[in-house]
């Protein structure tokens, strides 16, 4: 266990809690626990301050008797994955973070069935897909962050979206009691689905695939590859698409044409490569990521009269 406590006890007093954390330790071991653990180092965009404590469990019955732990010592807590989605507040995360990235990567593939863990990534999972030749995945393969968090935000790209695919899907409620759910039971939408509204954690879904030329698959994800890093900044640190897209317009398109392709603030910017992303060209903080967003929703809206919504997760102590 990392032992590194906070200089500033008033306000990770949390961290005081010795009997907390040892109970945490009891769940996964020593090493599946840390304190004080910076935000900036599991996040894409390398921006965050630190979370009081941070866990890592190996398997669903780790992250259920983690969860019920918190329950009972009434400390908040919340669950990442590959943190490809996140903008963390400077001052971090008070409680507890529990992150099923590395972890709770397990498989199984049947016919035209794909059975995956919460914590193995998309991009995983789509090259499983090639592997046994099977067809409908090809839009996953540059889409960074895991299976879990694609699941809860219905996530997509090009011509896809996993609403599209997700045949089954069992999750976690906030009271640690394990649910299924199939089909139109998910409720997905643009970017939401009933695990999200109800803040679940998804524990491991089932693909239903079908049987294609692995050839052609490949083709057409080598497609989207090569959109991806033509168009795409990837070279910097980022947290993807920053917003929404509203209907009936592109969210580039009209950042660009209220002139703000490459402004910055302080280090976060607008990318040149692609107006849709903000970029951490070097030091840039969760306020100056903050600001930015503030600037370019207003402008666009006085200049369009469109309201942009954040597609990215803020979270943290912003108090």
């Amino acid at each position: 266990m990392n032992n590194k406590y906070a200089a500033n006890k008033e306000e990770c007093v949390i961290l005081q809690n010795e009997e907390f954390v040892q109970k945490l330790v009891s769940v996964t071991g020593k090493d599946g626990v840390s304190v004080n653990e910076p935000m900036s180092a599991h996040t894409s965009f390398k921006i965050g301050g630190p979370a009081d404590i941070m866990t890592y469990p190996e398997n669903s019955t780790q992250l259920g008797n983690i969860i019920r732990e918190c329950i009972k010592s009434n400390m908040p807590f919340m669950v990442m994955g590959n943190g490809t989605n996140l903008l963390v507040s400077d001052k971090g995360i008070r409680g507890v973070v529990i992150k099923i990235y590395d972890n709770m990567s397990a498989f199984n593939v049947e016919n035209e069935t794909i059975e995956l863990d919460a914590g193995i990534l998309v991009s995983k999972a789509s090259k499983l897909a090639l592997e046994y030749s099977l067809t409908g995945l090809e839009f996953a393969e540059g889409i960074p962050g895991t299976v879990g968090g694609a699941v809860t935000m219905n996530a997509g790209a090009y011509t896809g979206e996993m609403c599209m695919v997700v045949y089954q899907t069992e999750y976690m409620d906030r009271e640690g009691n394990i649910k299924t759910i199939t089909g139109d039971e998910h409720c997905f939408s643009y970017r939401n689905s009933v695990i999200q509204k109800s803040k679940g954690i998804v524990l491991r879904t089932k693909l239903k695939l079908h049987k294609g030329d692995s050839q052609k698959i490949k083709e057409q994800m080598d497609e989207f590859n090569f959109k991806r890093r033509d168009k795409q900044p990837l070279e910097w640190p980022s947290a993807g698409s920053v917003f929404k897209r509203p209907q009936g317009y592109f969210v580039g398109k009209l950042i660009d044409d209220s002139g703000l392709r490459g402004f910055g603030i302080g280090g976060a910017k607008i990318s040149d490569k692609h107006s849709g992303f903000i970029i951490n060209s070097g030091g840039a903080t969760c306020k100056d990521v903050l600001d930015l967003i503030k600037h370019i929703q207003k402008t666009v809206d006085e200049k369009f009269r469109v309201q942009l919504e954040p597609e990215l997760r803020i979270i943290g102590d912003f108090n």
